[in-house]
């Protein structure tokens, strides 16, 4: 018989969501909290990143910000409701930019869209890079009751 824990591992590896960068569960319940790790824009089945067409050298040849934190919200807003929790009991939200001067009006403008009947806590970092070619990591904190 599995643990609650590894069943909730297992269950959190779901065909909706894109694949694990690294060795961890895309979700995580504790203490009546569901803790989503960093979830970036891309595809589920996919390595496809929405808005992005890189040549072979890794330059631009399509940057669409908006579409990743589209990409990025439709994530985790999966996540959540696969764990037993929903959009509307997000309570803290992490926010990873490549480039905060570029991107944050815009994330701004999109975020209030999405938020606007939810006001989780929010911090917004700028970091150096991500672990692929995308623009924006989220990592959020919800209620699981």
């Amino acid at each position: 018989m599995l643990t609650p824990i590894i069943k909730h591992y297992i269950r959190s590896m779901s065909n909706n969501l894109p694949k694990p960068m690294g060795l961890y569960p895309m979700t995580r319940k504790a203490g009546g909290l569901i803790f989503v790790s960093g979830m970036g824009p891309r595809e589920a089945g996919t390595d496809n990143i929405p808005g992005l067409k890189l040549d072979k050298h890794g330059n631009y040849i399509e940057f669409d910000f908006e579409a990743q934190v589209h990409s990025v919200f439709k994530n985790v807003r999966t996540a959540l409701e696969e764990a037993g929790s929903s959009w509307d009991k997000i309570v803290d939200v992490q926010v990873f930019l490549v480039n905060m001067k570029r991107d944050f009006t815009a994330f701004n403008r999109l975020y209030a869209e999405y938020f606007k009947d939810n006001l989780p806590c929010r911090t917004t970092v700028e970091v150096n890079s991500l672990p692929s070619a995308i623009a924006v990591e989220l990592k959020v904190i919800a209620s699981a009751e």
